[in-house]
């Protein structure tokens, strides 16, 4: 009996101090201060660098490369002679059409002598009207044939020029596709030879946007870009066109954003990835907060009954870009201490770390953006990545 009652007086006792524990313990609040700084939204996407001219010089004719003038990365101008197809083949082409040209030119003659004596018999009444005939017709086909061999001998002579390869514009060889003795078949498509790119001075950015921020990004914004050669390096650019056609890609929906790029020192090369940042808004000195005090739900035992404070009246948004102003609310520590009050607030831009406050608080207010509660089986909440005071 005795065994029973001790039992019973420990269960008691211990209810008893676990239900003590539970509920008089404070909770311990995470603050961090309202302060003002430098804030830039924008717009994340990657993309590709290239020429913004980017050509391709080809063949029009087959045969062997005889010689190369232009390697990897050779500065060309235009009308510089860049290969050489062999051109033994075409030239002795020219020279049969030339052959060619010259028997026609004999035939042609003796038809002219041939229509002229017909003539001559016809006049006389010592020959026939269809021997005339045949003369005058022997003569304009004559005269047909050497526009013909004419025309085979110029094609011949242009095929001959061809064989050398001259670069179209002033630029840099960054592709090279053939080498001396390959061979290149001209019958289908032209083969390529080499792509030169105009001026590596001035690159270009071709970026996928996805499509729900395509509709911010505007011709002119400023951007900031990083590549992977140069981690700690970042370069600027400016939007020169958003277009409109559309890439699906694994459902996924993105417009080409084409960004210019000045490149004096020649650092960027066609082919680097670059991870943009399109600038959508800038503010020197905005109100700050970090987002994890508009993640933050008082605990459910600690939360308020009355009506959140709503923003004053008086205050306005700050000058800038016109943005979608959002509200939400924060929970604020009073100066004199005590438990926070919920303050609605409207928001303005966003860096993916902080978040503008047009109105609602002050700078110096100390909002909540953590609680700890060391007793509670559910473990204290997520830490502050921020920092700040506890408050209990």
């Amino acid at each position: 009996m005795k065994t029973i009652l001790l039992i019973l007086a420990l269960s008691v006792g211990g209810g008893w101090w676990y239900y003590r524990r539970t509920h008089n313990d404070k909770i311990e609040y995470l603050t961090t201060r309202v302060e003002r700084a430098e804030m830039t939204q924008a717009v994340t996407a990657t993309g590709t660098l290239n020429p913004v001219v980017l050509v391709q010089v080809g063949s029009q004719i087959s045969g062997n490369v005889l010689k190369l003038y232009a390697d990897f990365n050779t500065n060309v101008t235009a009308g510089q002679l860049v290969a050489q197809i062999d051109p033994a083949v075409y030239l002795a082409v020219v020279h049969q059409c030339d052959g060619d040209l010259a028997m026609s030119k004999a035939a042609l003659e003796l038809a002219r002598v041939t229509a002229k004596r017909k003539q001559e018999l016809f006049d006389q009444k010592a020959g026939t009207q269809a021997d005339l005939d045949v003369a005058l017709a022997n003569l304009h086909q004559a005269e047909a044939t050497i526009t013909i061999k004419e025309a085979n001998l110029e094609k011949a002579k242009l095929d001959l020029e061809h064989c050398g390869i001259y670069s179209p514009i002033n630029g840099s060889v960054i592709l090279r596709s053939v080498d001396v003795g390959q061979t290149v078949a001209a019958a289908m498509n032209a083969p390529v030879l080499f792509t030169i790119a105009k001026d590596l001075t001035d690159l270009q950015i071709d970026s996928a946007v996805a499509e729900a921020d395509v509709g911010i990004a505007t011709v002119g914004q400023t951007v900031d870009f990083t590549v992977d050669a140069f981690p700690y390096q970042t370069f600027h650019g400016t939007v020169r066109q958003v277009r409109d056609a559309a890439s699906t890609l694994q459902n996924v929906v993105t417009y080409d954003v084409v960004i210019t790029v000045k490149n004096p020192d020649l650092k960027l090369l066609p082919g680097m990835t670059a991870n943009i940042a399109i600038v959508i808004a800038h503010k020197d000195d905005a109100l700050r907060v970090p987002n994890a005090a508009l993640r933050f739900k008082m605990p459910e035992r600690e939360a308020q009954a009355t009506p959140a404070t709503p923003a004053p009246a008086d205050r306005k948004p700050q000058g800038g870009p016109k943005l979608r102003q959002k509200q939400r609310s924060v929970y604020v520590m009073p100066p004199e201490g005590g438990k926070p009050h919920q303050v609605n607030v409207k928001l303005g831009i966003n860096d993916g770390v902080y978040t503008e406050v047009t109105e609602g608080l002050n700078e110096g207010d100390m909002v909540v953006t953590g609680a700890s509660m060391p007793n509670s089986h559910s473990g204290p909440s997520a830490p502050n990545p921020f920092g700040g005071a506890a408050h209990k």
